[in-house]
């Protein structure tokens, strides 16, 4: 499902003004992860973005991709997405929204579900602590590789 409205440019010009408030310098490499981050219809691993990066721009370090990552998502920037893999996965979509995560080929796709962000929490979840940011994770096998899999 498509962010609401997704203005790309925008949104680099978010993760600039958050770096600078963490007195980050935005450095051209900084400023790729950016890009890659907002240009990238899914939900990117850290050595993802450093592959399609290094392409374009061989001084880019690894390292630097993860640190980069991990500040942008202590600040909340953007969103770590924990899949099954050992991975951790970035999402710049900062819009109430939930994830479909396919256990097949680990794609991790974006739904919204407004019915879902409407309950209130049971007084049992309530009990356990304060709720910072309820989500949902459905698991399934996704379409196209429902497409490709043998018949049964």
């Amino acid at each position: 499902m498509e962010r609401k409205d997704w203005r790309p440019e925008e949104r680099v010009k978010e993760l600039v003004a958050a770096a600078r408030r963490m007195k980050l310098k935005v450095t051209p490499q900084r400023l790729e992860i950016f890009r890659e981050l907002v240009m990238n219809d899914g939900h990117p691993s850290a050595e993802e973005i450093y592959a399609r990066i290094r392409v374009r721009m061989p001084t880019v370090s690894l390292d630097t991709v993860y640190r980069t990552l991990s500040l942008l998502s202590e600040a909340g920037a953007i969103l770590r997405v924990e899949v099954l893999d050992d991975r951790s996965r970035y999402d710049v979509n900062l819009d109430r929204h939930h994830h479909f995560v396919c256990v097949k080929c680990k794609r991790v796709e974006d739904f919204f579900w407004p019915d879902f962000d409407g309950l209130v929490l049971p007084s049992d979840v309530q009990k356990l602590g304060q709720v910072q940011s309820p989500r949902v994770e459905v698991r399934g096998i996704c379409s196209d590789c429902l497409r490709t899999s043998p018949t049964r």
